[in-house]
């Protein structure tokens, strides 16, 4: 049989035993001081003890240690119920309400353009070429040519042509080689059949209802632990950090980085967030594990 107690059930109950614990220890001494006020030393004149050790506290009936038993067995059920409250104790992880936040992760994300250098001047036109003169002297020495008649009559006799020779057509060429393989275990996917997803919700049967739950452990997770840089907060920094990432075969986390950084130390906040997250369920494509990129918004909000 197992119950669960709350921390204020548990400062109660202590606070109870403690007032008990000082009721009893008034009530003792009021006990003991109504006997002292009695004529104890006229009722025991002519008494004779037994033994020394008898009469050792002088009178019995101010005789503090003919209570210990009584005291002992109370401390032991007060330690007694003291340890079944700590061991019943029961803590809760702080609830964080991330409704607001989960609009974010299905918005559009704009990726900012990446700076690039201005390209470089085009090269100056080449000079224009001068003018050849052309000197006599530099003309090469052209023979004569002499045309030979070459029409014919009716009484002109015709040779036919050779025929030509076929020759050997050439083989065909060989065919392009295949593309090289894919490897598979190194390409990273960005749209798969089955997505990652943050652990906690495997329990859930519908594979929608499983998505939104994984989402709100992640973001439960996220801003449950982030911590708000100082000096973001002097400057009222606040935005959204847009972090990337690598969900592995395993559901480790790699390759993290900052696609948007809104500056004060924020970014920075944001990959040690993702860094501590525990393995992911991981994202399947034909039913086989594969690499997954995942893209994550971080707002920073000041309260």
């Amino acid at each position: 049989m197992s119950f669960e107690i709350s921390g204020m059930m548990v400062w109660l109950a202590i606070t109870a035993i403690l007032a008990f614990t000082l009721l009893l220890v008034f009530l003792a001494r009021k006990f003991f001081q109504k006997q002292t006020s009695t004529n104890l030393a006229e009722k025991y004149k002519n008494w004779k003890w037994s033994s020394p050790l008898e009469g050792r506290t002088k009178y019995p009936e101010v005789d503090t240690f003919g209570l210990r038993s009584y005291f002992l067995e109370y401390g032991l059920l007060v330690s007694l119920g003291l340890m079944i409250l700590a061991f019943s104790w029961t803590t809760y992880d702080k609830k964080v309400d991330v409704s607001q936040f989960l609009s974010t992760l299905t918005d559009d994300i704009e990726m900012e353009t990446p700076r690039t250098s201005e390209p470089p001047p085009p090269p100056p036109p080449p000079p224009q070429p001068t003018a050849v003169q052309i000197v006599e002297t530099d003309l090469p020495q052209m023979e004569a040519m002499t045309f030979k008649d070459q029409s014919i009559d009716a009484a002109s006799e015709v040779v036919a042509a050779p025929a030509a020779v076929e020759t050997k057509k050439d083989a065909p060429p060989p065919p392009p080689p295949p593309p090289p393989a894919i490897d598979e275990e190194r390409e990273i996917f960005k749209v798969v059949e089955q997505t990652p997803l943050f652990p906690g919700c495997e329990d859930v049967a519908d594979k929608t209802e499983r998505q939104q739950c994984a989402e709100e452990k992640m973001l439960q997770f996220i801003y449950s632990n982030i911590q708000y840089p100082g000096i973001a907060r002097e400057n009222g920094v606040s935005g959204m950090v847009v972090v990337q990432f690598v969900v592995e075969r395993d559901g480790s986390i790699s390759n993290i980085t900052l696609v948007r950084d809104i500056g004060a130390g924020c970014g920075e906040e944001a990959k040690r967030i993702v860094a501590m997250m525990p393995k992911w369920n991981p994202g399947k494509q034909r039913e086989r594990p594969v690499r997954v990129q995942f893209t994550l918004p971080v707002r920073f909000k000041l309260e």
